[in-house]
């Protein structure tokens, strides 16, 4: 249903007529297989906290924990991950995403069941209870790496491909109607789930959710398989990448380096070149380590400062994530409140969804990052205001809003810079790339959780809201370096300045600056 009236309002857009070639039925099933996909991820993102801080009351230690290892794994797995990606062909990558993200968030589902059942654990078999604390951590990370790899897929490569031949403003609308399914999910999920929490039980909300993954990846799957058997181009687009790989492969076996042949021929004079071969052989295999080499083709990419920036927006607690929800749990808050209020922030997303191409299409990609990053870093002033609020209920509710209301800036900033990579990151090195940046933003996300392990107190959560302020500014402040070495300036001072000028030499202006001489 929600991916009909998303597909309805694209359909309504006013160059629909062009993109009449575009398959509706089949990306409608596109829109809810990916409804479904994010559903499961982000009613674990929202209920793992809640589950922790049960678990282990009084302190985040447990949901910094359990952040920190999802966020290493994706930061040190993802150039790899999306390496993987790009290797495998389509169907591969669906059926494993898949079945390895619904079985992980089961698993992990069914041990926090096991932990709620016997809440004496604890003190009655504290080597159990950190067994089954350990296994819902490996699981949970596994399903986020699965998750990883099924957004690098459909989202930096599908769209890309399904949208080639099409005018560019398609590319901007599916970008924003995929973001807006997200965001729903982010919206819906939490809320659902806090209601449960709240009104039956935490351990029904872990119960549904094992019982929900089990139900959706049947239907997931078909949905996907539809589209991609549907979609000629996603064919072709596979094939030939895995035809270029094996050429590639082929190459690199077949060729004979200039400094073998230099050991083969004779002549003392060959050892000075032997040496500099061997150096030079050394450092080609070290780029050809997954991980290093995927690294590199990220740091030679344009948009290398607008992915460093949005990656820094990850440095926080500053969103309805595991620490934060955490620490509102800690207050007194209650989850259904916390749900309700995450779910109003995934509304002003959604909104940002709706704007960005408004946006987009009158001042420029470059130019809306940078309205929507310096947006975010205003609204989320209410947070630092927050904290010399002694009332904590009010407090609370006061960084709560700061929160949502920048949602606006954060998520018109993703789309910008999603949509920068999509169009200036070459087809070979798309999803190498896409792979890295997700895990330099697990990486900052790592950092964030470090930090909660420090500062574990929830009565100090006061300094992870700082820390993640300064995070904010130095991101814009990238961004904006990025926009000047582009432009050569930020804004049109010129424009600004004949604006004023226009104004004081009109007529109206003129007859309120003439002194009121009585006739």
């Amino acid at each position: 249903m929600v991916g009909e009236s998303l597909l309805d309002q694209q359909q309504q857009e006013p160059s629909s007529s062009k993109d009449s070639s575009l398959p509706t039925s089949l990306i409608r099933k596109l829109y809810i297989g990916h409804f479904l996909a994010r559903w499961d991820a982000r009613m674990w993102e929202f209920s793992v906290g809640l589950y922790m801080i049960t678990l282990w009351p009084d302190s985040l230690i447990l949901p910094a924990i359990y952040g920190a290892i999802e966020s290493a794994s994706t930061a040190f797995l993802g150039p790899i991950i999306g390496q993987w990606v790009e290797k495998l062909t389509y169907i591969k990558v669906l059926r494993i995403w898949l079945v390895t993200q619904n079985l992980s968030f089961i698993i992990a589902g069914c041990t926090v069941i096991a932990l709620l059942f016997y809440p004496d654990l604890k003190s009655t078999n504290f080597t159990a209870f950190i067994l089954l604390v350990i296994l819902t951590n490996l699981s949970g990370a596994v399903g986020v790496l699965s998750t990883l790899a099924g957004t690098i897929l459909i989202e930096r490569e599908w769209v890309v491909v399904i949208s080639e031949g099409h005018p560019p403003g398609v590319l901007t609308r599916i970008n924003s109607i995929i973001r807006r399914i997200d965001l729903t999910c982010k919206l819906l999920a939490p809320v659902i789930s806090g209601f449960i929490m709240s009104f039956v039980s935490v351990k029904a909300s872990a119960m549904t959710l094992a019982i929900w993954n089990t139900i959706a990846v049947w239907l997931e799957y078909w949905l996907f398989t539809s589209v991609h058997n549907g979609i000629p181009a996603l064919a072709e687009s596979s094939q030939r990448r895995i035809s270029r790989l094996s050429r590639s492969d082929m190459e690199e076996i077949t060729s004979i380096s200039p400094e073998r042949e230099g050991l083969i021929s004779p002549g003392g004079e060959n050892s000075v070149s032997v040496d500099l071969g061997w150096r030079r052989r050394l450092t080609q295999s070290f780029s050809k380590v997954p991980f290093v080499g995927a690294w590199l083709v990220y740091l030679q990419q344009d948009v290398l400062l607008p992915g460093v920036a949005l990656a820094l927006l990850y440095f926080t607690v500053l969103s309805f994530g595991t620490l934060m929800t955490a620490a509102l749990e800690w207050e007194g808050i209650p989850a259904y409140v916390i749900g309700i209020a995450r779910g109003i922030s995934a509304m002003i997303g959604i909104a940002a969804t709706v704007v960005y191409p408004f946006l987009q299409s009158r001042i420029s990609i470059l130019r809306t990052g940078l309205w929507s990053i310096w947006s975010q870093w205003t609204c989320l002033l209410v947070c630092i205001a927050s904290i010399w609020v002694q009332n904590h209920l009010l407090s609370a509710y006061m960084l709560m809003a700061g929160v949502a209301i920048s949602r606006l800036g954060l998520w018109m900033f993703d789309l910008s810079v999603i949509q920068q990579m999509q169009d200036q990151v070459p087809e070979p090195d798309r999803l190498v790339v896409g792979g890295v940046q997700n895990s330099v933003q697990s990486f900052m996300d790592l950092l964030g959780y470090v930090m909660g392990i420090i500062i574990s107190n929830p009565r100090d959560f006061w300094e992870l809201i700082i820390l993640s302020f300064s995070a904010v500014t130095v991101a814009a402040l990238l961004y904006s370096i990025h926009l000047y070495r582009v432009r050569k300036h930020l804004f049109h001072f010129e424009k600004l300045f004949m604006f004023v000028k226009w104004e004081i030499m009109s007529p109206s202006h003129q007859n309120l600056l003439e002194p009121n001489i009585p006739r």
